[in-house]
């Protein structure tokens, strides 16, 4: 296929979808910058607005975020950026459905030019008559047709209305990018977690944000985001990454295993020999599954000190061996095979009920038990007190080229 035509067009979703994301990212950013003033606060997305902050005691905040992917010009009286934005404000206000005492935000990328209204309603030194008068000249004399719809709708209003407007109107430009808005959100996370596992924290923060965020997207019934919930995520994730602790990830935990990857697997093998059921054989390939995901992930991200998978895979098969040992000696060496089946599965059920965690708080037996298994798919461990003899031609041909 053609490099060529791999390339975002003028008509490509790029663009669209960029600006979710974008929205996404700024309400979280927002979101944790009010929570570290201590803040009780409820966040809406794609309702009212792009994003609407809620707080008790405080008039609405309602966030309409335009973002660039390139340099974009100075927003000027006729940008369509401006008047899209008081268009969904002023067919809000008309349906009642954006509060009179609500304050409305355009948040954008761009810049704006020296004298221009958008100058005129920052956050400081507003002049908001001004602003009136040069928007109202603009709507009564451009012949933008994009912003048409609009012109008409601000020229309806009555003066004293359109004052009111643009008194609750504040023009925040030259926003961070949603590039820049993640280096943001790195420094607001810095004090969470040690240095070296920032990203790490943040990348798990803004997967269950978006999540979150989708859900509530999808279905309008979905009930919006609390402060409360984002900063127990918080709480919870900072858990995880203490000196004791490491994340176990959900998506990991919730995917779907296609069981047929590993049929011919040597730890699947290992459970049929021990004669337990086909039930067992699916948990065995989930946890043997979730465990080394995880702990893939935590070697992708430095979460694992030096050495610690070793150490931690040598004291598994430190206790295995006390349970093989133990079971064995109890067997005897003249035993039937059918002793031996019993056998097998008395060590079988003890890898299930297993929980040796690799820190003290990484107490998901997944992780024990797909460890263990990992270990039996390279025969370091074993359930059938014959498992070498009968099973040590899997691995050969495992590693055959």
């Amino acid at each position: 296929m053609d490099s060529e035509s791999n390339k975002p067009t003028n008509f490509s979703a790029a663009d669209s979808a960029l600006g979710y994301l974008y929205q996404v990212r700024v309400a979280l950013l927002s979101s944790l910058r009010r929570l570290s003033k201590d803040v009780l606060f409820t966040v809406y997305l794609e309702t009212l607005d792009d994003v609407v902050f809620e707080q008790t005691g405080t008039p609405v905040e309602l966030l309409q975020l335009k973002h660039h992917r390139e340099h974009a010009a100075n927003l000027t009286d006729a940008s369509p950026d401006l008047w899209k934005s008081l268009r969904v404000w002023m067919e809000g206000r008309a349906r009642n459905t954006i509060p009179a005492d609500g304050q409305l935000f355009l948040i954008t990328t761009s810049a704006v030019g020296a004298g221009s209204a958008a100058s005129m309603l920052l956050a400081e030194e507003r002049d908001v008559a001004e602003a009136v008068k040069r928007l109202t000249n603009t709507a009564m004399t451009s012949m933008n047709r994009i912003n048409a719809p609009a012109y008409r709708l601000f020229q309806d209003l009555g003066d004293d209305d359109r004052t009111r407007l643009l008194k609750s109107v504040t023009i925040i430009p030259r926003a961070p990018s949603i590039d820049e808005a993640g280096v943001e959100l790195r420094q607001e996370v810095r004090l969470a977690v040690r240095r070296e596992h920032v990203e790490s924290f943040l990348s798990r923060l803004e997967g269950w944000w978006f999540g979150r965020a989708l859900r509530q997207m999808i279905d309008p019934e979905t009930s919006p985001i609390l402060s409360n919930e984002l900063e127990s995520e918080i709480d919870d994730l900072r858990e995880q990454f203490k000196l004791d602790a490491l994340p176990v990830d959900q998506d990991i935990l919730d995917a779907e295993v296609d069981a047929d990857i590993y049929e011919n697997a040597v730890f699947v093998h290992q459970a049929k020999l021990a004669g337990v059921g086909n039930r067992r054989v699916l948990a065995a390939i989930r946890d043997y599954f979730r465990a080394f995901e995880q702990r893939s992930r935590w070697m992708r991200e430095d979460l694992l000190l030096v050495g610690e998978l070793d150490r931690y895979e040598r004291h598994l098969r430190e206790e295995w061996e006390l349970e093989f040992d133990r079971v064995a000696d109890e067997l005897g060496e003249d035993a039937a095979d059918d002793a031996k089946r019993r056998a097998a599965q008395t060590i079988y059920t003890w890898v299930e009920r297993s929980c040796f965690p690799i820190r003290g708080q990484v107490k998901h037996p997944s992780m024990s038990r797909g460890s263990l298994h990992i270990l039996a798919d390279r025969l370091h461990v074993g359930w059938h007190p014959d498992f070498m003899a009968r099973l040590e031609h899997l691995l050969e041909l495992k590693e055959a080229p």
